[in-house]
């Protein structure tokens, strides 16, 4: 997704100070309904973003923050149109390309290998705050979203008994006697 990505907020590692960088950004509505597009969603009428940016020692940075947007749904039961909210937390380490093999493949102290998230790369210097955004964004969307009070019911059609498959072996077993004659006798 990140080709395609049109939230772009990039932030040059070398500049961020050793007492870390605070960032906000939002969405203006060209990104936004670009984000609609791409997500295949009604639409996204607010998407905005905090973070904090920690360098830490090898020219790693831990990024912490949070989502917060509201996008437009359709509902998988009645098909109106519903407005989700998002609000998802972001914890993800970026370490520079060469350090991505040698960090995902660590170990645990049992020797197992690490639960957590693999890093993400650092491109080319710098980290792109609104990819980040974008893709807490799209994975936190609702992939079935209902209305409250929407309840699916199934159609039940009840067809004349007359007609199923088994109608001829029904009427055999009601007159004890073949529903046709054989052909050839």
């Amino acid at each position: 997704m990140s080709g395609d990505n049109p939230w772009r907020e990039p932030v040059v590692v070398m500049q961020i100070p050793d007492t870390g960088l605070h960032r906000q950004i939002e969405a203006d509505e060209p990104v936004r309904a670009a984000l609609a597009t791409l997500g295949e969603l009604r639409d996204v009428s607010s998407a905005k973003a905090s973070f904090d940016l920690v360098p830490l020692s090898g020219g790693r940075v831990h990024v912490t923050g949070r989502v917060q947007a509201t996008v437009g749904q359709v509902c998988v039961v009645t098909l109106d149109p519903i407005d989700s909210t998002i609000d998802e937390a972001i914890d993800l380490m970026f370490v520079p390309p060469e350090q991505i093999r040698e960090l995902s493949e660590t170990v645990d102290d049992d020797g197992e290998p690490d639960p957590g998230d693999p890093p993400e790369a650092i491109d080319r210097g710098s980290i792109d705050l609104g990819r980040v955004a974008a893709d807490a964004l799209f994975l936190a969307i609702d992939p079935y979203p209902r209305k409250p009070d929407a309840v699916f019911e199934p159609i039940v059609e009840t067809g004349d008994p007359q007609e199923h498959p088994f109608a001829a072996l029904g009427a055999l077993k009601a007159t004890g006697k073949p529903a046709r004659k054989p052909k050839g006798d």
